[in-house]
């Protein structure tokens, strides 16, 4: 119950970040790169310092007969394929252009990387709650010109992606995480080709923020992704390690299935029904679920057993993740925080029983915080990302090389939602402008100098750390003994402990 009523939350407010428009194609000529594929042979695009090859396909579109079928392999083309234009995101509500064949990707590259260079691999995932984005919003240009080569991703989402549903049931019983299943077919598609593009696929990350953090997670924790991938980086993902269980998850597909039109329950007519039925009954938020094959075992389970993917992994969050879901959830609503709907609104927010959130109010006094807003997003940061954050820091950190950060520039530009009465800090995602240029930011804002110099830094640190494993030689790995983690603040980045004491993490995850 806890969870539900969590993502729900969370779903209300991430959704807006895949509403906006479409990154333009790079003007290509006759003297456009040409790169050979698997399927065959593709031309991108000559940008000032990069190459860029957009709507390469991964796997076959999965329409018809092979909608919520395993990704199948791609159909060969003849002469030279064009890449120089991003495909259709996959189905969402938008007001973009959608499509169910959409499991294509990006490949951004140094320029000439494809005459011989040896670039290590960033492939990110976007977020999105899993029922919203695409790969082509986020400009990796700057990341690029560090010398990687990174890949952005479009993957199945909401109920054309995650689905658990008995009819539609594998052989091995396993229903549900197509959308997961396509991040794998990108990766194994990465291994085969990225030699191709300049790219090493013995030197691959894989990295994404919320959804795609989850994603990042997801693959550690699945046997199918072993050996995909280096390194990982996980931003603000930490927030469902306890999955859902197919059981559960097949009951809410039987619900969805029949709210959509087929009352029959029958594989055909799930397949035969328009995606726009589907999307329109579809849940804020899908979730992935303990499916019995890609995912067998919960994260926390994968995670505290040692039982995952053993590669090193940056893990961190935003400071005050949580304005963004209390600004969307109540002020952009017509609601108000206040004293005397507070510990309902915690119960709200983070899914908590009424004597918990009584208990957690005590915590976070209404006369430390600018209003009851901003104690609330600070309780709704600390339940939902930043305990969670700390709590897989500790399960990492026995196993394998873990660098656990917190993102605190709290005048970070809102690029994403309207003012409200309260200041959104280092709210969810604030941190994506500073590795990206982000083309589906609805308020545009330019960094200031000290922000801009911010940016490099962490830039530097996420491509040296897919070049070498460590991103920053400053930058210690973390343990249980001391926590210490980098705080990225303008000016003022460090190294520093008590993050437990300032999320006041003994309380929430002596929860369970």
């Amino acid at each position: 119950m806890r969870r539900a009523r969590l993502n729900a939350v969370l779903a209300a407010a991430v959704v807006a970040v895949g509403l906006a428009g479409v990154q333009p194609a790079v003007a290509a000529g006759p003297a456009g790169p040409v790169v050979a594929t698997e399927a065959g042979p593709l031309r991108g695009a000559a940008a000032a310092t990069t190459d860029q090859y957009l709507g390469v396909p991964f796997a076959a579109p999965p329409v018809g007969e092979l909608r919520w079928q395993p990704p199948r392999p791609v159909a060969r083309w003849t002469g030279v394929r064009e890449a120089t234009q991003l495909s259709a995101r996959c189905v969402q509500k938008t007001t973009a252009v959608t499509s169910e064949d959409c499991l294509y990707l990006n490949v951004h590259t140094p320029k000439g990387a494809a005459r011989g260079g040896r670039f290590p691999v960033m492939v990110w995932f976007h977020g999105g709650s899993l029922v919203s984005g695409m790969g082509g919003s986020y400009d990796p240009t700057a990341m690029v010109e560090r010398g990687t080569v990174v890949v952005t991703v479009n993957y199945r989402l909401g109920a054309l992606g995650f689905l658990a549903h008995p009819a539609l049931a594998a052989a091995d019983g396993s229903a549900g995480n197509y959308g997961l299943m396509d991040q794998q077919a990108a990766l194994r598609w990465v291994q085969r080709n990225i030699g191709q593009f300049g790219g090493r696929a013995d030197e691959v990350t894989i990295f994404g923020e919320s959804a795609g953090g989850l994603s990042v997670l997801a693959h550690l924790a699945a046997p199918g992704s072993a050996g995909l991938f280096a390194g990982a980086i996980s931003q603000s993902g930490a927030f469902n390690l306890k999955l859902q269980s197919l059981a559960d998850a097949k009951t809410e597909g039987s619900a969805l299935g029949a709210a959509a039109g087929c009352p029959d329950q029958t594989a055909q007519c799930l397949r035969s029904l328009p995606a726009s039925a589907l999307v329109a009954k579809q849940k804020t938020i899908v979730f992935l679920q303990t499916d019995g094959a890609v995912l067998p075992r919960s994260l926390d389970e994968a995670f505290r057993s040692g039982r995952f993917n053993q590669v090193p992994v940056v893990n961190g969050t935003t400071h005050d993740e949580s304005t963004w879901f209390v600004a969307a959830w109540y002020e952009l609503v017509g609601r108000q925080v206040t004293a005397e709907n507070f510990v309902a609104g915690i119960q709200v927010m983070t899914g908590v029983s009424a004597e918990t959130a009584g208990q957690a109010a005590q915590r976070y006094p209404l006369a430390d915080y600018p209003s009851p807003a901003a104690a609330l997003s600070a309780v709704a940061t600390d339940a939902s990302f930043a305990c969670p954050a700390l709590k897989l820091d500790g399960w990492l950190s026995p196993h394998v090389p873990t660098y656990a950060y917190e993102f605190d520039d709290r005048n970070a530009p809102q690029i994403f939602l309207p003012k409200v009465s309260f200041a959104y800090g280092a709210y969810h995602a604030s941190e994506l402008q500073y590795l990206f240029k982000l083309t589906n930011a609805v308020f545009p804002t330019a960094l200031s100098a000290e922000q801009e110099a911010l940016a490099m830094m962490m830039r530097r640190h996420w491509t040296d750390f897919a070049k070498s494993g460590r991103p920053a030689a400053e930058w210690p790995t973390f343990s249980a003994a001391d926590q210490r983690m980098i705080t990225y603040v303008p000016s003022a980045t460090s190294v520093r402990g008590g993050f437990s004491a300032d999320h006041r993490c003994d309380f929430w995850n002596g929860l369970g």
